[in-house]
């Protein structure tokens, strides 16, 4: 059986993705065979592997970290919110359907518990290490019942928990010892100790504070990692997040031409996969910024119109805003647009959705001869093919299905003038096609712009993550980390008071503090639930990894449920990674 850790946080957005991204990159370059794995994941940033299977863009770049193909066992459930309420349910990489809040923390959550567990005994059986993340905080105690991200797979996997504090917002040590005083004394026994991320200036000034925090709990800090600009990528969600994406950052290079080529992104309600824009960025004298008003296209040289998981809704949206009206101007007068996936289908002619948002026919912009329909299946794809005399690679995760009537083929969408419609996400990641494609809207934009001929964002996305390597190696106790990985947590670690609330003095409350521990569920028929087939009748496409069936689950279809989905207000467990 392998070592592991679960990297936990005091907040969303502690930092948790790219600590568990930093702690793979350097436990592979010390040869340890290692995977990241995240039980729960709610994000509109998704990604497909190679077996078809959608998981959370930030496990698929943990898993380039590792040096790992990513899979399906790597984030076994994702939640992709399209309202406040509720969300759809992918499980085993399968869109299995929609779900309220309520309903799924009001059991159908604890009933995967025995599905995740089995996905993390599969890679603890193949890998020397799993490193495990967290999600939101473990001291959530409304939700601890039912919890299956954080201590509820720490206490069933016996793994030890390491606790980032994002010092850059101020109160970590406070926020390091109330996480811990507010769990329970079998939680606590697993809780070894913590780490500080975004610590800015002289660390001797920071280390009365941790002796303190020491004396007070106990457990050790094993690092103080410093603020380092440039590191946000593939995280899970929150504009902030691609605003300060590390290519933007690291790139400091001129243009490579006389111009600099201005490009703005719509930022549409439920903007998905907006990571298809870092490669753009990656390129010097590339601008690109998120708007939200008609004005700020004026000055673009090349306006994007994102995916999104509410097509309708976004239309609706960039209607109200005046930004329909100057997309279609731009296209009258030959200025370029790209629309991808959703975006795409907001240019089309007509959507019909019974699907997504009910919402019936509706037109669209009319800037492409495409006509949409929503189908209940998901297109869940790795297509590769060619565009503009270069290859091209991408990924597909859709329930329009376009029909194409005219225009240049592109993508297997299509192009009038210099208007463009890709259902395809990633497709700029690929070097040669990209730059093709910036000379072909520099030159329907007017700009002197040149791309750079070496520009790789390949090599830049592997140079972003050995700098998460270099992070943890230069400043984490690494010798007592992977004694953490390799041995569990400490034993005698002391209790904090005053523990988890007592049973039913708090919504969810699991325990008291002296309550003996509840025992942890390994497999699905320790749940009392099928276990025979996965959500698609197949064991999740082919993985050892039983599911509860969406019946069991009491998941609607995603035509019948009433609210979409699982929105940050309404589930606390939402894991908005930032840094």
């Amino acid at each position: 059986m392998s070592g592991g850790l679960l990297v936990a946080g005091t907040t969303s957005d502690a930092g948790k993705s790219v600590v568990t991204a930093g702690i793979c990159r350097w436990l592979v370059r010390r040869g340890v065979k290692v995977a990241p794995f995240k039980a729960q994941n709610m994000s509109l940033n998704s990604f497909v592997t190679r077996e078809g299977a959608e998981i959370g863009r930030a496990q698929a770049m943990q898993a380039q970290a590792a040096r790992v193909e990513p899979t399906a066992l790597m984030n076994p459930v994702l939640l992709k919110p399209g309202s406040d309420r509720s969300s759809q349910v992918v499980l085993m990489g399968k869109p299995v359907g929609e779900m309220s809040a309520r309903g799924y923390h009001g059991g159908r959550q604890e009933a995967l518990l025995g599905t995740v567990t089995e996905c993390l005994e599969e890679l603890r059986s193949t890998y020397d290490a799993v490193i495990c993340e967290g999600a939101g905080s473990p001291a959530e105690i409304n939700l601890r019942r039912t919890d299956i991200v954080n201590m509820g797979i720490a206490r069933a996997a016996r793994f030890p928990v390491l606790v980032v504090g994002d010092i850059d917002r101020g109160g970590v040590f406070a926020s390091f010892f109330g996480t811990t005083a507010l769990l329970s004394a079998e939680d606590q026994a697993l809780v070894a100790g913590y780490l500080v991320n975004k610590f800015r200036g002289d660390v001797s000034l920071l280390e009365p504070g941790l002796d303190m925090l020491y004396g007070l709990t106990g457990r050790r800090t094993y690092g103080v990692l410093p603020y380092a600009h440039g590191l946000g990528i593939d995280e899970e969600d929150g504009l902030r997040v691609s605003l300060r994406g590390a290519v933007r950052e690291s790139v400091v290079a001129p243009p490579h031409g006389e111009d600099v080529l201005r490009v703005a992104v719509c930022a549409v309600p439920l903007m998905s996969n907006f990571t298809d824009v870092d490669a753009l960025a990656a390129e010097p004298g590339v601008v690109v910024r998120f708007v939200d008003r008609a004005e700020e296209l004026a000055d673009a040289d090349l306006v994007i119109v994102p995916g999104t998981r509410g097509t309708v809704k976004a239309l609706a949206w960039l209607r109200e805003r005046g930004l329909a009206d100057a997309l279609v101007r731009r296209a009258a007068e030959g200025r370029p647009v790209l629309g991808i996936c959703g975006g795409f289908q907001v240019l089309g002619e007509r959507i019909e959705d019974e699907v997504e948002s009910r919402a019936g026919v509706v037109d669209g912009l009319g800037l492409l001869p495409v006509r949409v329909r929503f189908d209940r299946d998901k297109t869940l794809a790795r297509p590769v093919g060619s565009a503009l005399g270069e290859p091209v690679e991408g990924y597909e995760i859709h329930h329009g299905v376009a029909d194409v009537r005219g225009g240049e083929p592109f993508l297997d969408g299509c192009r009038v003038g210099a208007v463009w419609g890709t259902h395809w996400h990633g497709s700029l990641e690929s070097d040669a096609f990209r730059r093709r494609f910036l000379v072909e809207v520099a030159r329907a934009a007017g700009r002197r712009f040149v791309p750079a001929p070496d520009t790789s964002f390949g090599v830049l996305r592997e140079e972003q993550l050995d700098r998460l390597g270099d992070l943890v190696e230069e400043h984490a106790d690494t010798d007592a980390l992977w004694r953490l990985i390799e041995g569990g947590a400490p034993v005698g670690l002391p209790f904090v008071p005053p523990g988890a609330p007592p049973l039913g003095a708090g919504a969810g409350a699991p325990e008291s503090r002296g309550a003996a521990p509840d025992p942890a569920p390994q497999s699905p028929e320790g749940l009392g639930f099928a276990g025979s087939a996965g959500p698609t009748g197949s064991r999740g496409q082919g993985l050892d990894c039983a599911g509860p069936t969406p019946q069991e689950l009491d998941v609607a279809g995603s035509a019948e449920a009433t609210p979409q989905g699982l929105g940050e207000a309404a589930v606390v467990h939402v894991d908005q990674e930032a840094k």
